[in-house]
């Protein structure tokens, strides 16, 4: 099984990434939130830590392989958890995970299934059998955007609108500073729900 690959990012559509290594060229499918890391690398050395799956059934004699690419190996360790959940395959897993593992992570650990339900193809069903059969096994993953959001000084619910908004689309340190702004002109704000729209209308240069 390749591993890991090094090598030149050549193209990179909406879920996957062309790595040229030496004469050949790799087709890696990635998570979106790999997309959004990966934009400004074009034409730079890159490295993924890979995993490789057959699409397809044994019993219809056509099987084609296909390489999945992650920043580094801990990421493809929660992969391989996350998609052990029923419901959960590789296409439907990669398509999901738009936003940093370590919020995912987190998010299940804390119970959260409304950061769970902003991810594309995430129902609510879906999000509670994830939290079901992962809760209790993340922390290790988790741990990584606790210490993330206490750094920026970040509350709980304003972490869950920042998450909310990059699922949606928003880049992280612009989301951030919005944050942070609309808590500032309404410190009375106490959860994301309220939040979330006196962002967007920040953001379009509505006085707020």
């Amino acid at each position: 099984m390749i591993a890991r690959i090094e090598g030149k990012l050549v193209r990179l559509d909406n879920d996957t990434a062309l790595v040229q290594v030496g004469a050949v060229g790799y087709e890696v499918m990635l998570p979106g939130y790999c997309i959004n890391s990966l934009s400004d690398k074009i034409g730079s050395d890159i490295v993924l830590c890979t995993m490789e799956y057959y699409e397809g059934s044994p019993g219809g004699g056509n099987l084609i392989p296909r390489m999945v690419g992650f920043l580094n190996t801990s990421e493809r360790d929660f992969f391989t958890k996350y998609t052990s959940v029923k419901g959960i395959g590789i296409k439907k897993g990669l398509k999901s995970l738009s936003i940093p593992i370590a919020t995912i992570a987190s998010a299940i650990e804390n119970g959260d299934d409304k950061i769970l339900m902003s991810l594309p193809s995430i129902g609510t069903r879906m999000a509670q059998q994830i939290i079901a059969e992962l809760k209790g096994k993340l922390q290790i993953f988790a741990a990584a955007e606790t210490s993330r959001t206490a750094a920026a000084g970040f509350r709980p619910f304003q972490a869950e609108a920042l998450e909310i908004l990059i699922a949606w689309g928003e880049k992280r340190n612009e989301a951030m500073e919005l944050v942070e702004l609309a808590c500032k002109r309404h410190p009375g704000v106490k959860s994301a729900e309220e939040l979330v729209p006196l962002v967007y209308r920040l953001k379009q240069g509505i006085e707020v």
